[in-house]
């Protein structure tokens, strides 16, 4: 009897013993110590929110499972805070290298640039001090705006390069007619230099220099200006995306991803790869959308950069201001006779100087004036190293072709490292796996909508705006050609009528055929004469064949000074 009920007695000791042995495994089992840890060290939020055992909380709405957790609705929420924090400071410091890349460019540039102006404008300052003095004093204003008007320009002011060009040799006529062409005659009256001034570019007193330092500049500068735009663009874009929201669906993913682990006490396991890439994608679809523009707009800056490396590099035109301007003076003084004829038919004669106020400039040489003035002459302070804007550039494309493909690119870069892990086993977003079983999508928002861990509709309107901008500037970079840009504004706002136009035919003369550039661009029907008189400036229109023979003998280069001056007076009298 006693021997069958011991073994009764021994099995309900044993299930006891069990029983207790499991409840004590449990209660370590389900400790939230670990979870509090980590609750600290990320500085989610109140200790006090983490409970130290783990329980049942009905409130959860993310983090959701049958068995007990350590979370609670308030650590939920602060889940929710800490990893939109989180989320935004990752991607933000994967951006700043590549924003810094960009912002320090524009600095290094724009100084640079102004390095180059500062040292061009006393290069050229230098040339009127040294070689023509006499001009020096009066011609330094209008040096100093055009170097104004070509900085401002490449900042992106409403300024036009040719026109500044074209304003600088028609204020700098005046100076040179008296000073050099005719010095010992008197000083210019206001109506006699605003003649001047404004018949310049038909009495054509530079030849071609005036042309082709506009066309050389506008090509240059142009360039410039736009790598300047595109980089403000550039950092523009960047600033955009660095605060662009995370959607409601985007925070509960990523909750999903990173916390609810711990709510069963899993800390140290981390997201599946696949996992992983299909919440990023998903919360960075805005931004995956910018991949193609910006792949485009890196191109567009490889091509300025190219452009202004190449045939028209920056600052080779810059520097060659001096010599054009140089040149062109000498032109002028070669052609002085024919010149004086010219401006005497059309604003009236200069009258001699009294004996003591008559100025005797020293001669100009053609081998002085056509000498190259960076190694002819000594160089103001501070030259900037030959080929420092392209070595910049150049190295700067180096650095931004490793971005071409950022935007899509960045949610592979936030699920590298320690994020997650190529493990034997991984989190999915419910349970701890051997390997993440869902289908993995691609960037864009096309793609998203097979993404089985999250909901993605329509895109953050900050993102939108700032595709927009991009496609926007890239399709205006594209649609500007190289014919477009080089046409000067001033080409067409000049007197006169084209050659070849209707009213200038064969009979009339018109169709010169000398050297090139020797003489105006066009035939004038109609210019605007201003002649001197005791009382008044009388202005006299001549229109005809008399004009028209005239241009085109000149553009011939069949007028010599004296015989040029008795056409004018025969063409006067016969008009």
């Amino acid at each position: 009897m006693s021997r069958g009920i011991f073994p009764r007695v021994k099995l309900w000791w044993i299930l006891a013993t069990v029983v207790m042995l499991v409840k004590v495994y449990g209660v370590k089992t389900h400790s939230c110590h670990e979870v509090k840890t980590a609750f600290q060290m990320r500085q989610i939020g109140p200790l006090k929110w983490v409970p130290e055992t783990a329980g049942t909380d009905a409130d959860l709405q993310i983090c959701k499972h049958k068995g007990p957790t350590c979370c609670t609705r308030k650590m939920e929420e602060s889940y929710q805070l800490a990893v939109r924090r989180e989320t935004l400071q990752n991607i933000r410091s994967y951006s700043f290298e590549l924003k810094y890349l960009i912002v320090g460019h524009i600095s290094s540039f724009q100084d640079t640039f102004q390095s180059l102006v500062s040292f061009t404008l006393n290069h050229t300052s230098d040339l009127f001090d040294r070689t023509y003095e006499v001009l020096a004093h009066e011609a330094s204003a209008h040096v100093n705006e055009l170097f104004t008007d070509l900085s401002l320009f490449i900042h992106g002011a409403n300024v036009s390069v040719e026109s500044a060009v074209q304003r600088f040799y028609d204020d700098l006529f005046p100076l040179v007619y008296n000073r050099l062409v005719n010095p010992g005659m008197a000083e210019l009256t206001a109506e006699l230099g605003e003649c001047l001034r404004m018949t310049r570019q038909d009495v054509n007193p530079f030849g071609t220099h005036p042309r082709d330092l506009a066309q050389e500049l506008a090509r240059a500068l142009r360039a410039g200006r736009a790598l300047s735009q595109a980089l403000a663009v550039g950092a523009e874009v960047l600033n955009a995306t660095e605060y662009a929201a995370l959607t409601r669906e985007c925070g509960r993913a990523l909750v999903r991803m990173q916390y609810c682990s711990h709510c069963r006490g899993l800390t140290l396991i981390k997201p599946c790869v696949g996992y992983c890439l299909n919440v990023m994608r998903g919360c960075l679809a805005g931004l995956s959308e910018l991949d193609q523009p910006w792949k485009r707009y890196v191109s567009i800056l490889e091509d300025l950069t190219n452009s202004l490396a190449g045939a028209h590099d920056l600052e080779l035109a810059l520097l060659g201001i001096r010599n054009q301007i140089n040149d062109a003076i000498l032109y002028t003084q070669l052609h002085g006779p024919r010149l004086s004829a010219i401006v005497d038919k059309v604003c009236g004669q200069l009258t001699e100087a009294a004996p003591a106020t008559t100025t005797h400039p020293s001669p100009v040489t053609a081998t002085e004036a056509t000498s190259d003035p960076l190694s002819a002459t000594p160089q103001p302070s501070g030259q900037p190293r030959h080929g420092q804007l392209a070595h910049m550039r150049r190295e700067f494309m180096g650095y931004i072709q490793r971005y071409k493909s950022f935007f899509a690119a960045l949610p592979e870069m936030l699920c590298e490292g320690e994020m997650v892990v190529d493990d034997m086993s991984c989190w999915s977003g419910e349970d701890v796996v051997q390997s993440y079983s869902g289908r993995v999508v691609g960037n864009g928002l096309h793609a998203q909508r097979q993404n089985p861990e999250m909901k993605v509709r329509s895109p953050d309107s900050i993102l939108a705006e700032v595709k927009e901008r991009l496609v926007r500037f890239n399709q205006e970079m594209q649609g500007k050609s190289p014919q477009d840009r080089d046409r000067g504004a001033w080409l067409e706002t000049g007197s006169g009528t084209p050659e070849g136009s209707a009213d200038c035919d064969d009979e009339d003369g018109c169709q010169g055929s000398g050297d090139e550039g020797d003489g105006p661009s066009r035939c004038a029907v109609e210019i605007t004469l201003r002649r001197q008189s005791p009382k008044k400036c009388r202005v006299a229109r001549i229109s005809g064949w008399v004009l028209q023979l005239f241009f085109s003998r000149l553009c011939e280069g069949a007028v010599s000074g004296a015989g040029l001056r008795a056409f004018l007076l025969a063409g006067s009298e016969s008009h």
